[in-house]
């Protein structure tokens, strides 16, 4: 229960409105419980007095009572449950803006499917506690009080008698509700497992088409489906016993009113009025036992739902301005350097970069080289901090980067990452993502750059053509081709190819990379390649191996020094001699 006190924020943000409601609430229920008092006195009244007047003066108070509990019960949905409403707004953007914040090691440790089940099911449970669970907790309570206070003052005894039943309710809805939260929890924890796996069918729909894995995959889902619904009728058991221990124990009641209320009417103790405004208000109190049953239900999946919410909120944002971020910093050259640079994904992994020192010069184009596994990406992630690194200092311009305020960090950085990525929007719009303030002729210089602008001559719309999800409707160069026309628009300082160009033939790279040392004049360049005749014309090659740099230099300098960067080239130059051959 202490997870929903993190919901207190949002209760004062919207506290003059959540104010009028609670007392929309209290004059409702003012005018609803007035009602069966009418109805006493209209019954003794009538008894010395029936005419015509008096059944019309009642009914009249009876009914303008009714309209007037209903007027201000509508105001209550107006301002309690619209507050509801908005407050889930705001939990959806703020969670939805902490995630954006986090680091990449967040998104490697959890699953898409999870985060979106927290997104939507998780905040929609809490939705229910913060509006339907505050307005009826509060009206249940009000309600409650002003009825018994009124039963008391017509008859103290039987009053008691009536209220015996409750204590066994108040056990029973107890343990219950402790119950229905150790079902939610698991219930949620599989409603994750089932958005994670709809999510990678739908992502991967290639790789199951390819396969032929349909019927697998049907079965797969079926499995973790029918999980789903047998936790979900674990706790809908628990939940179908609610209602009837209700119904049972608010009956007992009526029972006891009945039989002891009957008796002190023929005893003259109480008058036919007042008995019946007795059953009336008992029928009033079985509302608030029942709500406050289901108020309860509420509130447990809330907290339960509230507790899964808080592990992500919890989440340090590990890249982020700070103390040491230097504000008057607002543009940068491109000059970078690293200083005995080691980097760990974890506490129990291996360091896959070590004691690295390097530097780059502004408008220098660097490329860099090796295996598969040996650490390339994770040298250029340090240098747009998408990870810190371990050990060691990067720096750009001769800053520490952790004092360059990250926006103009990365506003200053055209990433093309090995794994292209589009969204699903017009080609227009997704080569303006990084500048979208720009326009047509932006694009087009882009498109012309990375060679792009004679495929979309082909397009039906043009630029304007909607892309597929994940850009689905390109072919694996043209996607490359597009990412790399969005990092160009953004008129970068130092521009990044993380081996992008290895769904692009040959001559079309050879094209792009002409059109790219014109572009990256007086700009810094860094590329990532397995190919040769990528990196060959570098100002400065690096071959990078576990790790380390373990040569660097010009293309002829490395083949001249007979190393990994010589084995590699002569490897490849036999592989092109090969398929001339054939």
């Amino acid at each position: 229960m202490d997870s929903l006190n993190k919901l207190n924020k949002y209760f004062i943000r919207y506290k003059s409105k959540l104010l009028w409601g609670v007392l929309f609430i209290l004059i409702s229920n003012s005018f609803q419980v007035y009602i069966p008092l009418l109805l006493k006195d209209s019954i003794d009244t009538l008894q010395q007095d029936l005419s015509y007047s008096k059944i019309l003066q009642y009914s009249l108070m009876i009914v303008g009572a009714a309209l007037i509990s209903g007027v201000f019960r509508f105001l209550i949905r107006q301002t309690i449950i619209v507050v509801s409403r908005e407050i889930e707004f705001d939990m959806r953007q703020d969670f939805w803006s902490h995630i954006q914040r986090l680091s990449l090691r967040f998104f490697q440790n959890n699953s898409t499917g999870n985060i979106m089940a927290h997104a939507t099911n998780d905040i929609s449970a809490v939705r229910m506690y913060v509006g339907p669970a505050v307005m009826y907790s509060i009206d249940t309570v009000s309600k409650f009080i002003i009825v018994i206070a009124i039963m008391i003052s017509l008859s103290p005894m039987l009053t008691l008698y009536s209220l015996l039943p409750l204590p066994i309710l108040s056990y029973l809805v107890y343990k219950l509700s402790k119950k229905i939260h150790e079902k939610f929890m698991i219930i949620q924890e599989k409603f994750s497992d089932l958005t994670t796996k709809t999510q990678e069918s739908f992502s991967g729909i290639r790789v199951i088409k390819s396969y032929v894995r349909e019927l697998n995959e049907i079965d797969s889902f079926t499995n973790i489906s029918k999980d789903y619904l047998d936790k979900n009728m674990d706790k809908v058991k628990i939940q179908a016993l609610f209602m009837p221990i209700l119904y049972l124990i608010t009956g007992l009641s009526s029972i006891i009113v009945v039989w002891i209320g009957g008796g002190m009417v023929i005893n003259n103790q109480l008058t036919i009025g007042e008995i019946t405004a007795f059953v009336a208000y008992l029928g009033l109190l079985i509302w608030p036992v029942i709500a406050f049953g289901w108020v309860l239900n509420i509130i447990q999946q809330a907290s339960a739902s509230m507790k899964r919410l808080l592990k992500f909120w919890d989440e340090n944002v590990e890249i982020n301005d700070s103390e040491q971020t230097r504000y008057t910093i607002n543009s940068i050259k491109g000059n970078i350097e690293f200083r005995n640079v080691s980097f760990k994904y974890g506490e129990n992994h291996t360091e896959v970069l070590r004691n690295l020192n390097l530097k780059i010069n502004s408008g220098e184009t660097v490329a860099i080289i090796g295996k598969t596994g040996v650490g390339k990406t994770t040298l250029i992630n340090l240098i747009s901090r998408l990870y810190d690194s371990t050990k060691g200092e990067v720096l750009i311009d001769g800053n520490n980067i952790k004092e360059i305020p990250l926006k103009v960090l990365r506003r200053n950085i055209g990433l093309v990452p090995q794994e292209t990525f589009l969204f699903s929007e017009t080609l227009h719009n997704n080569i303006l993502y990084g500048k979208p303030n720009g326009n047509e002729s932006d694009v087009i210089k882009a498109s012309t750059i990375s060679k792009l602008d004679k495929d979309v001559e082909s397009f039906p719309l043009g630029y304007q053509t909607i892309l597929g999800e994940r850009g689905i409707t390109l072919s694996g160069g043209q996607k490359q081709r597009a990412s790399l026309a969005r990092a160009i628009a953004i008129d970068p300082k130092i521009l990044i190819l993380d081996d992008s160009f290895s769904a692009v033939d040959t001559n079309t790279e050879e094209e792009i990379l002409k059109n790219l040392k014109e572009f990256m004049k007086d700009r810094t360049s860094i590329i990532i390649s397995h190919r040769i005749s990528t990196v060959k014309d570098a100002d400065k090659i690096i071959v990078l191996d576990n790790g380390e740099i373990t040569e660097q230099g010009t293309h002829d300098e490395l083949v001249a020094l007979n190393g990994i960067y010589a084995d590699i080239h002569f490897k490849q130059l036999l592989e092109e001699e090969l398929k001339e051959l054939n």
